[in-house]
């Protein structure tokens, strides 16, 4: 992103040929094999893209090509407008994403499975995830805070360190900075995970992807 429309197409009907070369290469194994719906932000392209993987046939649907540079409002609305596209039969996996308000919104939008070194690479750079928001550790005003970065956490970091040790390590030039963070960060991202499934089953899944556009909108 940004591209043209005909270069898009280009692009998405060289996918379609992998994906068949791969279907072929992998008959006969037993691993998954998902196919990758492509299309960049085109709405017809997506939709034939989609089209033409099921008609191929995998074990699950694979949404790739966001989170690269388009507007998030944008990827929001295309994973919404195929919703009612994707086979009940497999399982959908948006590849690269996301933020805690990207994996709620696309798990209303009928995600199941994500990836995302945002995690692990966010807290290498001193930003740490919170049911309250990020924080940037790296910042002087938490140089003398004795509080855990995040007091309702129950990870060994939030148990056991507080935020200006955290900033100490991190300007310091400490790996057990990125260790910390990252445990942190970790834990966080399993605990939304575990809230969305209880979410999901309560009805209350607007209700949290409500508050998380409160808490990481800015983020998107």
């Amino acid at each position: 992103y940004p591209v043209s429309h005909s270069e898009a197409q280009a692009s998405m009907d060289r996918s379609m040929r992998w994906a068949e070369r791969s279907k072929r290469a992998m008959a006969g194994s037993s691993q998954a094999l998902f196919g990758i719906v492509q299309g960049s932000v085109f709405s017809d392209l997506r939709r034939e893209s989609l089209e033409r993987i099921q008609s191929i046939g995998f074990d699950g649907i694979a949404m790739g090509g966001f989170s690269v540079g388009e507007p998030k409002m944008l990827m929001y609305d295309l994973l919404e407008a195929l919703r009612e596209e994707l086979p009940d039969e497999v399982p959908h996996y948006l590849m690269g994403v996301g933020t805690p308000l990207d994996i709620v919104k696309a798990v209303q939008s009928g995600y199941d499975m994500f990836d995302c070194v945002l995690p692990t690479r966010n807290a290498r750079n001193g930003m740490l995830f919170t049911w309250k928001g990020p924080i940037r550790i790296k910042n002087a005003c938490f140089k003398e805070d004795s509080e855990p970065p995040d007091p309702d956490c129950g990870c060994p970091t939030c148990s056991r360190f507080s935020r200006g040790y955290l900033r100490h390590l991190y300007v310091s030039g400490e790996i057990l900075s990125s260790i910390l963070n990252t445990q942190h960060n970790l834990y966080f991202y399993f605990e939304l995970m575990e809230r969305i499934r209880k979410e999901i089953v309560s009805g209350g899944l607007r209700g949290l992807a409500s508050d998380l556009e409160i808490r990481y909108g800015a983020e998107a």
